[in-house]
Order: structure tokens, then sequence, then C-alpha cells
């Protein structure tokens, strides 16, 4: 699975899909943004529909930089989501 690095207001921040899958799989997916690890973990979701490509890979290696500081301004904290592992 590809994983991109990113800076954003001075943090590392990696990305990679989250691999999971709704009603919408051949229109969007969700990409998963995480910084630090153990009880230091934070973990933001987002959902979008790539253009052209639909391999979820070949789209996050395609989107710019500045595409994924949209993406990011427009995720949401995992407690929430289920790209992140939330269930009801």
């Amino acid at each position: 699975m590809p994983t991109r690095s990113i800076e954003i207001e001075g943090l590392r921040w990696n990305v990679f899909p989250s691999g999971y899958v709704t009603v919408n799989d051949g229109d969007e997916f969700g990409l998963l943004f995480v910084r630090g690890a153990g009880d230091q973990r934070v973990v933001r979701s987002v959902r979008y529909s790539p253009r052209g490509t639909r391999s979820r890979e070949q789209a996050l290696v395609e989107l710019t930089d500045a595409a994924l500081h949209e993406l990011f301004a427009c995720s949401q904290a995992s407690g929430m989501s289920p790209e992140a592992g939330y269930a009801s």
C-alpha cells in the first residue's frame, strides 16, 4: 500500500488509503492522515472522489501536495470515522 508523507502546519503526517469499502467504492474512497505512534497517535480521515484513475493507490500517487492540504482541511478526527475503526 503506498504511503505519502506531507508537512502540514509544521507537523509531518503520513497519508494512505483507508481500505474501508462503502457502497460508493467505485466513486470514492477514504484517506487516513496519521501522525505519531502509540498513545500520541493522531488519526484524521477524509473521503474523496478521484479524477481520472479509479485505483486507490494510483489516485493517491497522483494527488498533488496542494490537493492533500485541501483534503486535510476537510478531514475529521478519527473518533467517529468508520475508516479509522469506529463502529456503532
